[in-house]
């Protein structure tokens, strides 16, 4: 039994994308389904797609590399876990790297980019950061 898949997710990423893959898959779920679409938005991954599958169904995300194959995404952690979890207001959302990196957070409204929840004024649970 998994304990906290978004951790899984996350680990599965950065995995993917130490050996260069063109893709990686793992199963699917509505808050996976808003990181990668945070993803996309944000330019970290090309796409992402829903495979069906048995037992459950699966998400692909093609990952974006550089011209001569530099990674997009370096860094990868996870910042609420299930033991911790971390709350954020919208004045409290600082940006990671001088805004080089996002931080993904699970709002109200959905899971969005720290850039979109200082502009819509929305705080939650702070899920990872990527750079």
């Amino acid at each position: 039994m998994m304990t906290d898949p978004i951790a899984d997710m996350l680990t599965r990423i950065r995995n993917a994308v130490r050996v260069e893959r063109p893709f990686v898959e793992m199963p699917l779920s509505k808050v996976k389904r808003g990181l990668a679409e945070v993803l996309k938005r944000e330019g970290y991954i090309w796409d992402w797609e829903e495979v069906p599958a048995q037992p459950v169904n699966q998400i692909r995300l093609h990952l974006k590399y550089g011209p001569n194959g530099e990674r997009v995404i370096r860094h990868v952690r996870r910042v609420s876990t299930p033991g911790r979890r971390v709350y954020a207001g919208a004045a409290k959302l600082k940006p990671v790297l001088n805004g080089l990196g996002i931080s993904i957070i699970s709002t109200s409204r959905g899971v969005i980019s720290d850039r979109e929840a200082r502009r819509r004024n929305l705080g939650g649970e702070v899920l990872c950061e990527i750079w």
